[in-house]
């Protein structure tokens, strides 16, 4: 852990002693407690290490570097500090038991109606957490309506391999979907049992490989594909989407306690397509109702749709926009989000669910 190149004043004890001092500003406890400090080295007291993030996309990334840096000054014969950055994604220990080391964590992204845009957040939120330098899945759990391979202007998934699906790439992101395997026109008219296995082939057919963050588009409401989601695969955490209207927040809040019941943590609340058109305020009223966290509001803006449409997301197509920015904001709170929960360890047991009719 610690390197000491050359005769120096600054000591390793010095140096460890200032950092134990520096709090993760989402967990709450030091960097040294917490094993985020590694590879120290000394030189001419010059000071170098690494802090190991608990994910990529931390959004507070730039407070603890102040705060290190802050921290270590008042050493004697301080000389230049150099912080170097590298993480790891702590993984739902649930999830390994169930179907293999592939995921460390799986992100379902819902909503109580269809229309808000969910498909545009998960869309984002996953090219985001990949460009933050994740390994990131997106799965498309919309049977029946799946447009996720349009936003993402893939056409078709390689061929299968040692019999296993392999799934589609862009911009840093595998993904699967039910709308690679029939035609465009083409209607499925599925019952819940057809649906059920749908979702198992999904998921456990296709070589996902390892991933930090399976992002899982549902489709709108609380039917079969959820259940069978949470019968046969632990989620670490729900993002409920919704409008700005009242109509549509309280769509939401069937979908939230839906995943209550199914005791799936809410990681957080997003409101989409908000402005002068929808309004705006049901989605921090529903957030403060339910006593759960805000991730953020996007604003209702042409680009966002066209680059769905395009097959160039928002994220890609104008990372800049007020919409890609808000929604970056998203992607680090949710992949905050997701830390504290490893790290508190409250992630539920998982106890498989009984499917009814």
């Amino acid at each position: 852990m610690f390197k000491k190149k050359t005769t120096s004043s600054v000591t390793e004890e010095a140096v460890m002693a200032a950092l134990s001092t520096v709090m993760d500003p989402e967990l709450h406890q030091d960097l040294v407690s917490l094993g985020m400090i590694r590879d120290v080295e000394i030189d001419n007291n010059d000071v170098t290490f690494t802090i190991v993030l608990t994910t990529p996309s931390c959004p507070l990334k730039g407070v603890m570097q102040k705060d290190a840096e802050r921290a270590l000054s008042p050493i004697p014969g301080m000389g230049s500090v150099t912080i170097k950055w590298d993480s790891n994604v702590r993984a739902d220990s649930r999830i390994g038991g169930q179907l293999g080391k592939h995921f460390r964590n799986t992100i379902a992204i819902s909503s109580g109606k269809g229309g808000v845009g969910k498909t545009t957040v998960s869309v984002n939120l996953a090219i985001l957490l990949a460009q933050d330098g994740a390994r990131v899945g997106l799965l498309d759990a919309d049977i029946l309506g799946p447009n996720v391979p349009m936003m993402m202007g893939i056409g078709q998934m390689p061929p299968p391999r040692n019999q296993k699906l392999i799934p589609a790439e862009r911009f840093g992101v595998k993904v699967i979907s039910m709308a690679f395997m029939v035609k465009p026109d083409q209607p499925l008219i599925w019952r819940g049992a057809m649906l059920h296995s749908a979702i198992n082939q999904l998921l456990t057919d296709v070589e996902w490989g390892e991933l930090d963050y399976l992002i899982i588009d549902l489709p709108p409401g609380t039917g079969d594909v959820q259940l069978t989601l949470a019968q046969i695969l632990p989620l670490t955490g729900s993002v409920v989407v919704t409008q700005p209207m009242k109509v549509a927040a309280a769509d939401a809040l069937r979908g939230l306690k839906m995943f209550e019941k199914l005791d799936v943590p809410i990681l957080g609340i997003v409101e989409n397509m908000s402005g002068d058109l929808f309004g705006t305020g049901a989605g921090t009223a529903l957030a403060e109702s339910e006593s759960v966290p805000y991730f953020g509001t996007i604003p209702l803006q042409t680009a966002v749709r066209v680059g769905g449409d395009d097959g160039e997301p928002i994220a890609v197509a104008d990372p800049k926009s007020e919409a890609a920015v808000a929604l970056r904001e998203v992607a680090g709170k949710v992949a905050a989000r997701v830390s504290v929960l490893a790290m508190q360890k409250k992630t539920p047991s998982f106890i498989p669910i009984e499917m009814v009719g």
